[in-house]
């Protein structure tokens, strides 16, 4: 039963409502909801994804923005399932305080959303903040930003979303959604993507803050070297005992050579 609405996509939200059956159903199929999973979705929009969530699973959490979206949303669910809605910025949401109320005794969330195209990376670090919290996430967004997000070094696209997820997460793209599957059209290509929290015993970073800056400096310049690039943050002695080279730039160094060199400036 197909009971999704027709509220119109607003531009300035970077909505792209997904509306093809055939893709719905691959995003379900990788999900793969079960009993007593707790589920999140990120951005319900017209319900495309939601619907047959609830259908499949009959509990749902979802995140809007949109406030003009609740009710026709609410409405629509009361078919399928039990849906909770949250209004709000998901960048104002603690995942970490919702797994504890949705998954007591140390459980965990599993997110799922198509996120708009321009608040992925936010919505990405933000998840990233609250990873024990979160068992798996499975995320529709650009294709060249999923791209980026599962790049190894020496690709052009590598960078610092590449590192930061890899550092703490799996990340293994899915499959591509062409752009006719959204109302309206957008015009790229977008993917599926499903990201895996790592056990917090096998995420080697040692202060996150710390990680971070690193990050963050080396890829602030890509075409400078690390030396130059990571002035101030690190001299060339530190990056040459972390066994890097100070004249490689950052899209040549692995992820492990950022948490080496991170974790020796963190021990002072």
């Amino acid at each position: 039963m197909n009971t999704t609405f027709t509220e119109p996509a607003k531009k300035h939200l970077g909505q792209n409502f997904l509306h093809e059956r055939g893709e719905i159903d691959k995003i379900v199929q990788a999900v793969d909801p079960q009993p007593g999973d707790a589920i999140v979705e990120i951005g319900p929009g017209q319900g495309a994804l939601t619907f047959p969530l609830l259908r499949k699973h009959g509990a749902l959490t979802a995140i809007e923005f949109d406030r003009d979206l609740h009710a026709p949303l609410q409405a629509a669910a009361r078919a399928h399932g039990t849906l909770r809605l949250i209004e709000g910025d998901v960048l104002g949401v603690d995942f970490t305080a919702l797994a504890a109320e949705m998954a007591p005794a140390g459980g965990q969330i599993r997110l799922v959303g198509n996120l708009p195209y321009n608040l992925s990376s936010p919505i990405l670090f933000h998840a990233l903040d609250h990873a024990a919290a979160v068992r798996d996430m499975h995320f529709m967004l650009q294709k060249e930003v999923v791209e980026r997000m599962a790049a190894g070094p020496g690709s052009k696209v590598y960078g610092r979303l590449s590192v930061m997820l890899q550092a703490y997460c799996a990340v293994t793209p899915l499959f591509i959604v062409p752009p006719g599957a959204f109302r309206p059209a957008p015009k790229v290509d977008s993917a599926v993507v499903r990201l895996v929290p790592k056990p917090p015993a096998q995420v080697e970073v040692a202060d996150h803050r710390t990680f971070a800056n690193v990050v963050r400096a080396a890829f602030g310049q890509r075409r400078k070297t690390l030396r130059n690039a990571l002035n101030g943050v690190a001299d060339t002695a530190r990056i040459e005992a972390a066994g890097l080279r100070a004249d490689a730039r950052a899209e040549q160094v692995e992820v492990a050579g950022f948490v080496r060199l991170a974790n020796l400036l963190a021990g002072g």
